[in-house]
């Protein structure tokens, strides 16, 4: 196939995925997966959460050459390159360019104590320049590597999200961006720079961090190594880079102040753009900068996030035996809204901020063995998952977010009939679903870095709503009176 295309890398939690966007369309003509398994997340103890980033590049080239195949894609034909990445992991490299350690990903709880003690030294300034509290996330990380490895911490000469460690493979550059620091709470939004006093209490030198390239725009270039091993020519360049919930954003068309995202993973998230440079005061919600953010936009995006979403749903898959992920949805809509009065609350992947940091745990309550099947599970999972994302939204609408209608990719659970139909009536708001997903979002953005933010209306071209969900009165009520139970619950398991 002859043309201009671009190639969108979106490192995942469970896999990788390249697609191949055709410049001059605007659409997209081939995707990839690495693997038909999932990616395995090692805990070595309760709440932690790693995997091995060079796990990561194997996977990338095998999806990469698995596109060139089946797409039939010249390779003289690629003219750049976007990342997406799942976020907040932490990647350290020591000064031959090798990881020193598995990565201590997002869903890590290692270090939430670290973050808190942090926040309560540095008091207001968290929340006015960071617009997060350290919690758990990549620099509170990196303290607890320096606190409880020092033989490691030692011999760091980088660090890195997962995105920079793909872009170092593809390029043999260290580098990172605003959106990335900003998402490690390295970023002080006050002050436009490196946050120096939250390094200063973490006592971790500024050299650590690589240098800054912008979010779009070019970033560095395909080496002879990465050439060797991608079949991407050498010299290809690297147009964009930026976490998965603000790329999945992109990939719906998501830029503008009040526009709201969704996705339903391995983690689920609602992400609403602002202009609003707040935080939560109670840091139940992230705010981070948005892919478009520069000191004269200042665009944030503000995400809550549920970690047990997707891997909740892959939990009832492997209990559940043999049966797919259609069979289950097709069970779960077999029986009726409420499950027949199992609840389950889809805590188990670690701490969740919207619950200020606590880890409550997973739980199934009212379970019957004389009336409750599969299909039950699967519904009460589902409906927990809902649930949990309409209780964080909730609090985005305390910030101010009040969308017409949320847009999400048309994939993972948001391709089940069932989640999406209660998702609109326990929040209310219509949801639209395109074609698209973080890999697509990844290639749009290097087309954006390649030909101009401006130029969104072309490259946008082939993004098309597949399927809208509405709500209506009676079955609203219905979805809105099992919430409030649901709530219930949770209030309880809190105290």
């Amino acid at each position: 196939m002859q043309g201009s295309f671009l190639l969108g890398i979106d490192i995942g939690t469970s896999s990788v995925k390249v697609s191949a966007l055709d410049l001059n369309t605007g659409s997209v003509i081939g995707s990839a997966a690495s693997s038909e398994g999932e990616t395995p997340i090692l805990s070595p103890k309760p709440g932690w959460a790693e995997q091995d980033p060079n796990l990561w590049w194997s996977h990338a080239i095998a999806a990469i050459h698995k596109l060139q195949n089946t797409a039939s894609i010249k390779p003289e034909d690629i003219k750049g390159i976007g990342i997406s990445y799942q976020m907040h992991g932490l990647v350290a490299l020591d000064a031959d360019g090798k990881a020193l350690r598995p990565s201590i990903i997002w869903c890590d709880s290692r270090a939430v104590a670290i973050g808190d003690e942090a926040q309560k030294k540095l008091g207001r300034y968290c929340l006015n320049n960071l617009l997060n509290s350290p919690g758990n996330f990549t620099a509170s990380k990196l303290r607890w590597i320096q606190k409880n490895e020092k033989n490691i911490f030692a011999k760091i000469h980088k660090i890195m999200l997962p995105g920079d460690y793909i872009a170092y493979k593809l390029s043999g550059e260290m580098s990172t961006t605003v959106s990335g620091l900003s998402e490690g709470i390295f970023w002080d939004f006050k002050t436009q720079t490196i946050s120096k006093k939250l390094l200063d209490y973490y006592e971790i030198k500024e050299s650590l961090i690589p240098d800054l390239v912008p979010t779009f725009g070019e970033q560095g270039r395909v080496n002879g190594r990465a050439s060797e091993e991608t079949g991407i020519p050498k010299g290809t360049p690297l147009f964009f880079r930026a976490g998965d919930q603000p790329v999945n954003a992109l990939s719906l068309n998501v830029l503008q102040a009040g526009e709201v995202a969704a996705i339903a993973g391995t983690s689920g998230v609602i992400y609403g753009v602002s202009k609003k440079i707040l935080a939560d005061k109670k840091s139940r919600i992230n705010t981070f900068a948005h892919v478009n953010y520069t000191p004269k936009n200042e665009s944030c995006g503000k995400l809550l996030c549920i970690n047990g979403t997707g891997s909740m749903n892959s939990w009832v898959k492997r209990i559940a035996g043999n049966l797919s992920y259609e069979q289950l949805n097709e069970a779960a809509k077999a029986t009726r809204p409420g499950a027949d009065g199992l609840q389950i609350l889809p805590f188990g992947n670690g701490a969740e901020r919207m619950l200020n940091n606590k880890m409550i745990g997973a739980g199934i309550h009212h379970l019957d063995f004389n009336r409750h099947s599969i299909g039950h599970i699967s519904r009460a999972a589902q409906e927990g998952i809902v649930y949990s994302l309409a209780y964080g939204f909730e609090i985005l609408q305390e910030t101010g977010l009040h969308p017409k209608v949320i847009r999400a990719g048309h994939a993972n659970l948001f391709l089940s009939e069932l989640f999406c139909d209660a998702f609109v009536h326990v929040t209310g708001v219509p949801l639209e679903l395109y074609n698209t997903d973080c890999s697509q979002g990844a290639a749009r953005g290097a087309a954006m870095g390649m030909a101009g933010v401006n130029k969104a209306k072309e490259i946008f071209a082939g993004l098309k709503c597949v399927k809208t969900y509405k709500a209506d009165k009676a079955k609203q009520k219905i979805y809105r009176s099992l919430f409030s139970d649901w709530k219930l619950l949770l209030t309880k398991q809190l105290k």
